[in-house]
């Protein structure tokens, strides 16, 4: 739905920096689709799919919260012709007034990306432009007030994601936001280059299984999965 966008992620798929040690793996859209085709493409799929998905912001995307205005007039058009399907959002959560305006428009789901629920370790992975790890903390609590089915998009990466420091960021994050589902997403980077840019001190990690379990026993009612469910 965007070309642009606000971040630069250390491993993002569809766009890299000059100085990257690696290539992006696929390019991103060189034009940005008017909500009649949007909406065109939307209704298409709801028409001949039985629970059907429609996701802004995937992999060959920039971010979809940029085009807000524009998304909101798409999915208003197609919920005024149709109930099926699930319109859903894969965001950075950097805007919290178009999360908003998505949800009265009609959204019904969203997944909000973190390679970390330490801000200084978001910072350095995301490397936000125009906002902060606040403000996505803010659109989450927003996509939950709103009743959106809300999953995180948890970059997991053994060695980091499981050191004990990092599973007391996430479970207090989740006790303060209890999402309905992460989303167990294998970060696909050198290891070492993503030690060196998050500045991290390797300690012993408790695993990826125990950290599992420990969501499962703390969170009992969160899912762990990998794809957004369809909802209608």
């Amino acid at each position: 739905s965007t070309p642009a966008c606000n971040a630069a992620c250390i491993g993002c798929l569809s766009m890299q920096r000059g100085d990257s040690p690696f290539p992006y793996s696929q390019p991103r859209l060189e034009f940005s689709p008017s909500p009649d085709e949007i909406a065109e493409v939307m209704s298409h799929h709801f028409d001949r799919v039985e629970g059907a998905v429609a996701s802004f912001g995937q992999g060959c995307e920039g971010e979809p919260l940029l085009r807000a205005k524009d998304l909101a007039a798409a999915i208003r058009q197609v919920r005024n012709t149709t109930a099926r399907g699930t319109i859903h959002c894969n965001t950075n959560g950097s805007i919290p007034s178009a999360v908003r305006d998505l949800a009265v428009a009609g959204l019904d789901s969203i997944r909000i990306s973190l390679n970390s629920a330490t801000p200084l370790y978001y910072e350095r992975y995301h490397r936000p432009s125009g906002y902060s790890f606040d403000d996505v903390m803010r659109s989450v609590g927003v996509a939950l007030d709103a009743g959106l089915f809300v999953s995180i998009n948890l970059f997991f990466l053994p060695g980091f994601t499981d050191s004990e420091k990092e599973v007391e960021s996430l479970d207090a994050f989740l006790a303060r936001f209890p999402v309905q589902m992460i989303q167990t997403r294998n970060l696909n980077i050198d290891p070492d280059y993503y030690f060196d840019c998050m500045e991290f001190q390797e300690s012993d990690p408790i695993g990826i299984a125990t950290l599992l379990a420990r969501l499962r026993e703390n969170h009992p009612e969160m899912r762990l999965g990998y794809y957004n469910p369809p909802l209608r």
